[in-house]
């Protein structure tokens, strides 16, 4: 089988041991292989499709269909429409126009007219590549298809949703909350499949950039900047005579070979100077890493705020394609495609024929798409990790520092996730009151233990009101209570040549077999780095781990392993499960950095 260590340095790729023989016996029984393909019928535990709703945002109590905004957005076009045309007969109005026509003062000399073949070619990647951005992004929201304005992701609170209400179900899991959306549409487009969509988002997101920067480059050294910058104000009065005009039906008599009419350059304007850098400062916004760290601008701009704000930078693009591509088939085919693709200034054929070869690729790269990520999942994951894997080993050695929440944030809801524990050793255990609960601790330590839960609480006790954040997208306030790792680390002492540590429940995964996962060893020692056994003020829940969880604030939630049973120390994970590091990292292709 395929290792994904096999695309890391060497300083990052675990060491052997040459220890085998002192794995505790017991530790990895259980444990089950992932596969290298997706089967859509067993999936994710045969996870059943699951439909959601038509869009909707809640105005006040009431929520709001937001299908209902395509008759009335017609009905008011109508409108618009007709409201041009009768301004245009007005003389107020047509002077207007005459004064304002729509293009300022010429951006540029005729020697700086049209656009070079990097402008041409930058357009194109930066369709490719948006598309795939879309809709993989698609995919990510329909994990969790609520969206918050507060950290807090209390059902009912949301001001968007695509997904019915969350039922009485005290019970009910974020997995079960998650929708399915058509292959074609979203990416990979089959229900819970958010660690591939995640490479793919992340992945594409970082040539999306790699293209803007160049852009933005070329653009400042060379005078193609004054086609996108308004350089007077007069570009107001030109861009409201544009809008009249276009909405008169009329469309104005504009050079765009020379220079963009208001609208175009204002549209042009916050589309690559407004949009695009929110779509990476929300994204940012969304890092457990980040947010931990920059706690002055993560309790205004939470990780909720940040999501739905991506949302709608989202929807700005996707509005904008729509409008972009309407108007240049509709206001001169010929010529517009000319400008954009041949970088030429007449109604020849040329640039249409080479915008069909650019769409060929395009519509090629969508049909792929989804069934080359089903057949293989394991270079999405690879080559996903290639691109943004650096990113993600930065951000973990981003300084985290406690304190940053009082009881005053902790959230009113916590959500449920993962497959509940149902076996008989776990029914006993919680029976007893798990009494006879043992946490055995091995592997590459010079003192082995097991600890009952009496040894734990007789341990220093450490609290942290800290901030949850799920794969899926939502999050979460809560206090715990436990043993710090550091403790643990002094009580066992790890060989140096422990790198990893690995943590195995009482329960299972999606597919079957003991859930893990494997921590760098450096996380151990963070402040924010424990064992919890209590929450809120509370002995911890079932559904949150009872009767221990793991706390490891710059990793995603499904890292945060709960019904902890066992814990190893260890130079390397490839000898573990599918060798990946993780339970979700072997069956659903996480990446064992997930800080992002």
């Amino acid at each position: 089988m395929s290792d994904e260590a096999g695309s890391m340095s060497a300083e990052d790729r675990p060491h052997a041991s040459g220890a085998s023989d002192r794995i505790p016996p017991g530790f990895r029984s259980g444990l089950t292989e992932g596969t290298d393909v997706v089967d859509g019928v067993t999936w994710s535990g045969s996870v059943p499709a699951a439909g959601g709703v038509a869009p909707r945002v809640r105005l006040g109590n009431r929520w709001f269909n937001l299908l209902w905004l395509l008759p009335l957005g017609f009905v008011v076009l109508l409108v618009c429409v007709a409201g041009a045309k009768g301004l245009r007969g007005m003389p107020s109005v047509q002077r207007f126009i005459t004064e304002h026509p729509g293009t300022g003062p010429v951006a540029g000399h005729d020697d700086d007219a049209g656009l070079p073949a990097w402008a041409r070619w930058s357009h194109f990647f930066n369709l490719f590549f948006i598309l795939f951005i879309l809709r993989s992004g698609l995919q990510i929201l329909s994990d969790h298809p609520r969206l918050y304005w507060t950290r807090h992701c209390t059902p009912g609170r949301e001001w968007f949703r695509i997904q019915k209400p969350v039922p009485a179900d005290p019970l009910w899991t974020a997995k079960q909350d998650s929708i399915s959306l058509p292959g074609q549409v979203a990416l990979p487009g089959i229900r819970h499949s958010i660690g591939l969509a995640r490479w793919w988002h992340l992945g594409v997101s970082t040539l999306w950039l790699l293209n803007g920067l160049v852009f933005y480059v070329l653009l400042f050294v060379t005078p193609q900047w004054k086609r996108l910058v308004p350089t007077s104000w007069t570009v107001f009065p030109n861009a409201l005579s544009t809008a009249i005009q276009y909405l008169s039906l009329d469309w104005p008599r504009n050079d765009s070979w020379v220079a963009y009419n208001g609208l175009q350059q204002l549209a042009y304007f916050v589309t690559v100077f407004v949009a695009a850098p929110l779509a990476l400062i929300t994204g940012l916004g969304m890092s457990p890493a980040l947010s931990t760290r920059f706690r002055r601008i993560s309790r205004v701009l939470s990780i909720q705020t940040a999501r739905s704000l991506h949302f709608l930078v989202f929807s700005w693009f996707l509005l904008f394609i729509v409008i972009h591509v309407g108007l240049v088939f509709t206001t001169g085919l010929l010529t517009n495609l000319n400008l954009i693709s041949s970088g030429r200034s007449d109604n020849s054929w040329l640039g249409f024929w080479i915008f069909v070869g650019w769409m060929a690729v395009v519509v090629a790269g969508w049909v792929v798409a989804t069934p080359f990520t089903l057949r293989h999942p394991r270079v999405v994951q690879r080559v996903g990790y290639a691109l943004i894997g650096g990113v993600q080993r930065w951000f973990e050695h981003v300084d985290v520092r406690p304190g940053a929440y009082t009881a005053r944030d902790i959230s009113p809801y916590f959500w449920h996730n993962g497959r509940y524990p149902d076996s008989a050793e776990y029914k006993a255990l919680q029976e007893g009151g798990f009494a006879d609960y043992r946490l055995r601790i091995g592997g590459l330590v010079a003192h082995p233990a097991e600890l009952s839960l009496d040894d734990l609480r007789k341990l220093p006790v450490h609290e942290q009101i800290t901030q949850h954040f799920c794969i899926q997208g939502w999050s979460g306030v809560a206090k715990w209570t436990g043993v710090s790792m550091s403790v643990i680390l002094d009580l066992v002492m790890p060989d140096p040549q422990a790198r990893w540590v690995v943590f195995y429940s009482l329960g299972e995964g999606a597919d079957g077999g003991t859930y893990y996962d494997a921590h760098p060893i450096e996380h151990m020692r963070s402040k924010l780095t424990m064992l919890a056994y209590g929450m809120n003020d509370r002995a911890l829940p079932f559904g949150h781990g009872a009767p221990l969880r793991l706390r490891n604030e710059v990793e995603l939630g499904f890292k945060q392993v709960k019904w902890i049973k066992a814990i190893e120390f260890v130079a390397e994970f490839s000898d573990i499960g599918s060798g990946f590091g993780g339970y979700n990292e072997d069956h659903e292709f996480f990446g064992y950095r997930q800080s992002l």
